[in-house]
């Protein structure tokens, strides 16, 4: 009889056990429970460059570019309003938006506040006009929504930006070596008078 209960009293302490140990795997986290950040891609429909001349601030120029399908297939709008003088300099501001939400979404603001995850290159193929980025990151870096262009001669070509995310930093300042993910890319007509 003893050896009865003895048995008894071990099989329930070992129900009691598989219990237990049941409820703790049910309630107990695994990895796919923990939250995740998940840095989604934001939609930029529009980018927008301001030029204004350092001498004669009436001698604004703005690039423009709406895309208001992102990804979709229609085709980006461009225009360009006023008209970039040679020999000239140009203090620069862009930036990048998401005109399909209402109000729209100033994307620009998250660049910078995460500057050091972002990069705007800019390529002109007109050989004599240089820009240069004039902000950087909180490590220094280039960050380019602030620059400096400066034109040559009169000339004709096209001017190309592109928003970085995770590039490389430091980087030479070419694209080819910055690395990341292209966030937006633009090519703008680009004429000197």
């Amino acid at each position: 009889m003893k050896i009865n209960n003895i048995q008894n009293n071990t099989m329930k302490t070992l129900q009691s056990i598989a219990i237990i140990a049941s409820l703790f795997l049910m309630t107990s986290c695994d990895d796919d429970d923990t939250p995740q950040v998940i840095n989604e891609e934001e939609l930029i429909t529009t980018v927008e460059y301001t030029l204004t001349n350092t001498v004669d601030a009436t001698n604004t120029v703005v690039y423009k570019s709406v895309d208001a399908d992102g990804d979709g297939p229609d085709a980006p709008v461009f225009t360009v309003t006023g008209s970039l003088l040679a020999n000239s300099n140009y203090m620069g501001t862009i930036q990048f938006l998401n005109e399909s939400e209402s109000p729209s979404e100033n994307i620009t603001t998250e660049v910078v506040e995460e500057a050091d995850e972002h990069e705007v290159f800019y390529l002109s193929s007109i050989t004599d006009t240089t820009i240069s980025k004039d902000d950087v990151d909180a490590n220094g870096n280039p960050l380019g929504v602030q620059t400096t262009l400066q034109t040559g001669a009169v000339g004709s070509g096209t001017l190309t930006v592109v928003l970085r995310h995770e590039p490389l930093k430091p980087n030479d300042g070419s694209l080819s070596n910055a690395g990341g993910e292209t966030d937006v890319q633009v090519v703008f007509n680009l004429q000197i008078q």
